[in-house]
């Protein structure tokens, strides 16, 4: 499997991980203002999310209609589960079946704070993955402070249990 593939993989697993955790929380704690950069739980997890269909967009070179990180409108827990088990499921998908030369276009794009970017294919891949990670880790901080152990995400963790078929 190509790393590409794998990665993606990993995503999705890890992004499961924590949603299935967040999900036994009350919608109080996951809207309760916290000292994180989108304010909250739920809004963290959304921004994730919509960053997720952003670079969803730029690869298939359609627009992606935000004109900011952190959106107004934040979907219910519940809905924006099913929405990223979604898109994960179309970055597997995508990885899968973008051949090896194909992850070498460069893509052109807009950042949404305004200017102009290029990356490959396979960069934009990594990017996802890597932003995803990031957020989960303020996620998992915050879970601490509830005196919740938040899942094990680790890249190891996951490649050790899709080896063992877990």
């Amino acid at each position: 499997m190509r790393q590409t593939e794998v990665l993606t993989r990993y995503k999705a697993w890890a992004d499961e991980l924590i949603l299935s955790a967040l999900s036994s929380l009350p919608d109080t704690e996951l809207t309760a203002p916290r000292p994180i950069v989108f304010g909250n739980l739920l809004r963290t997890l959304n921004h994730a999310y919509q960053m997720d269909h952003v670079w969803k967009c730029h690869l298939l070179g359609k627009p992606h209609g935000l004109t900011t990180r952190n959106p107004k409108e934040c979907p219910e827990l519940k809905e924006l589960i099913v929405g990223q088990r979604s898109i994960d499921e179309w970055y597997v998908n995508y990885a899968d079946a973008t051949a090896e030369n194909e992850l070498e276009e460069i893509v052109e794009f807009e950042f949404i704070g305004g200017g102009t970017g290029k990356m490959n294919r396979r960069d934009i891949l990594v990017h996802v993955v890597n932003h995803t990670t990031y957020h989960r880790g303020h996620v998992a901080g915050i879970l601490y402070q509830l005196n919740v152990s938040p899942p094990v995400t680790d890249f190891p963790v996951f490649l050790r249990d899709i080896s063992d078929g877990t």
